[in-house]
């Protein structure tokens, strides 16, 4: 008999720890988990699912206009925040039902409680003041927008998570960062009728993206009305008479209703007791795990954003069941970080897998680049002048895809399926050889005979 209260104790009720809690249940564990917000994590809660019903939400104002190019005669409009937030609550309040429903069944203990380590195997729950031991640890708590505080005024500022639940929507707002989280709201925000700037330090926004979308999206933002200020800070942020003022570093002082800062997320891990436990952490507060998301205490292991690996939903996902079949399948098994998909739900929207062109060349020593930019069909008649872009990264020596960038409407879901053909180890011929579906956009992928440029050490020919 055990003489531990519990098989696995899980601190963090996001989509990783949910996932590995309720799996390991399943296998008859005797587990507890323990949160101390709501249970499905920044994804469901203040991440990836609002924004995305946020992005629909901002799209309404195009789809009307571009509904007389079709024939239609669309009324007058409005738009009332406050029923989108009821909404989008409403919605988010079903989704964590469902992920407590998915943990009862499994038989998993829900705890509504922060917790913190005492030792390696020792949990208080801060709520009673109890203490409960547990045989593994898995530390899922995630990550927190980071509030830059060395800004002078940055209390005045909101997040990501605040800007869900505005009282109002402002007229105005500038944000801060040039990440796909300060991208997003920026179109969001845009898409609802709001006076919006962009303001990021780098030369061109979205660094870790292919340069060719950069640059595409930058050009479509900006034509649709929204301010980009690349190189440049904000110094200062103080209230005014009527809003916010902001001091930057090189346009000088603006206005704005609110200010958000999207400039990086920091995992979590303030106060949870790990050093109590012996958990080594980094210089950025990152708990540190080996390929098997093990810490350097053996019964704990760290999944999802707080190890600072890949943010992303479905990587704490996929950590977690990797967890679930190194802990309790013996069977270990190392998360998979290839080729990983990924989107940026702006305006248009952004989907890419594998390797930029930039990256690409410092890998392979030729390669073979296919792009194509053309005005969707959609747009002909709505006489919208945006475009879309598609590139295709082949390595010359194999052929083999390395790189799919795709900026349009539906980026993200073509994305999706261009992963599996990537994953799959799919070469160019592969592509050829694919029969097009007429009319989509995403035939394009399939009848770019012909090389647009070579590059070959990572100079372009």
């Amino acid at each position: 008999m055990s003489s531990y209260d519990y098989d696995l104790f899980v601190i963090g009720g996001g989509s990783g720890g949910v996932r590995g809690a309720r799996v390991a249940a399943s296998l008859g564990k005797k587990v507890a988990i323990a949160e101390e917000y709501r249970y499905g994590g920044t994804c469901v809660i203040r991440g990836c699912v609002p924004k995305k019903l946020f992005v629909y939400a901002s799209q309404f104002h195009e789809h009307f206009e571009d509904a007389a190019g079709f024939g239609w005669t669309v009324g007058e409009s409005n738009f009332d925040w406050k029923k989108l937030v009821a909404a989008k609550d409403a919605e988010i309040a079903r989704l964590e039902g469902l992920y407590k429903k998915g943990l009862a069944g499994a038989n998993a203990e829900i705890l509504e409680t922060r917790a913190e380590l005492v030792d390696a195997h020792t949990v208080r729950l801060l709520k009673t003041g109890q203490t409960v031991t547990a045989k593994t640890i898995v530390i899922a708590t995630g990550g927190r927008p980071n509030p830059h505080a060395a800004l002078p005024g940055h209390e005045l500022c909101i997040s990501s998570n605040e800007a869900f639940h505005l009282e109002e929507l402002p007229k105005s707002i500038v944000i801060s960062g040039g990440g796909y989280i300060a991208v997003e709201f920026a179109n969001i925000f845009h898409g609802l009728g709001v006076e919006t700037t962009l303001i990021y330090r780098g030369a061109e926004i979205l660094s870790r993206f292919d340069e060719d979308l950069r640059r595409g999206l930058h050009e479509a933002m900006v034509a649709k009305g929204i301010r980009i200020l690349c190189h440049d800070t904000l110094q200062k942020v103080s209230k005014g008479e009527d809003g916010l003022i902001l001091e930057t570093l090189n346009n000088g002082a603006l206005q704005a209703g609110v200010v958000m800062l999207a400039l990086g997320r920091d995992p979590n891990t303030e106060g949870l007791g790990l050093e109590a436990a012996g958990v080594a952490i980094d210089e950025r507060g990152a708990v540190i795990v080996d390929e098997y998301s093990r810490t350097n205490v053996e019964n704990i292991y760290a999944l999802g954003d707080v190890t600072n690996r890949v943010q992303l939903t479905p990587v704490a996902i996929h950590e977690a069941m990797c967890f679930i079949e190194t802990e309790y399948k013996n069977n270990p098994t190392r998360p998979d970080y290839e080729l990983i998909p990924t989107a940026v739900f702006s305006q248009p929207e952004i989907g890419t897998v594998g390797l930029s062109e930039e990256d690409a060349g410092k890998r392979y020593g030729e390669l073979e680049v296919y792009r194509a930019q053309f005005r969707p069909l959609k747009a002909t008649l709505s006489g919208r002048a945006e475009r879309m872009i598609m590139k295709l990264i082949v390595d010359a020596a194999s052929r083999k895809v390395v790189g799919a960038h795709i900026l349009g409407h539906d980026a993200g879901e073509m994305a999706q399926l261009l992963g599996i053909t990537l994953k799959a180890g799919c070469t160019k011929d592969d592509f050829d050889r694919t029969m097009a579906l007429h009319p989509t956009a995403a035939e394009e992928l399939v009848t770019m005979y012909a090389p647009s440029y070579r590059i070959r050490d990572g100079k372009r020919l």
